[in-house]
């Protein structure tokens, strides 16, 4: 036991490097994750929720083909 308890004791962490790297890439995940859940069709309830001011307005190709056979009529 003795053994196991010297073995684990001398293991470092992770480097900050990649410490860095997964807290910036789950925070990455987190945003774009965020900004596509906004744009995308409501869930069950959500249907008539305000689009918060800070999530910009993405739309899709079958979204703009229908703004411009709008904008042309």
């Amino acid at each position: 036991m003795h053994l196991f308890m010297e073995a684990s004791s001398g293991i470092a962490g992770l480097p900050l490097s990649f410490t860095l790297v997964y807290a910036i890439g789950f925070i990455a995940a987190v945003t774009i994750g965020s900004i596509a859940w906004y744009n995308s069709k409501r869930p069950a309830g959500w249907e008539n929720q305000k689009r918060p001011d800070f999530i910009p307005k993405v739309q899709n190709p079958d979204e703009q083909q229908e703004d411009n056979q709008d904008a042309q009529q």
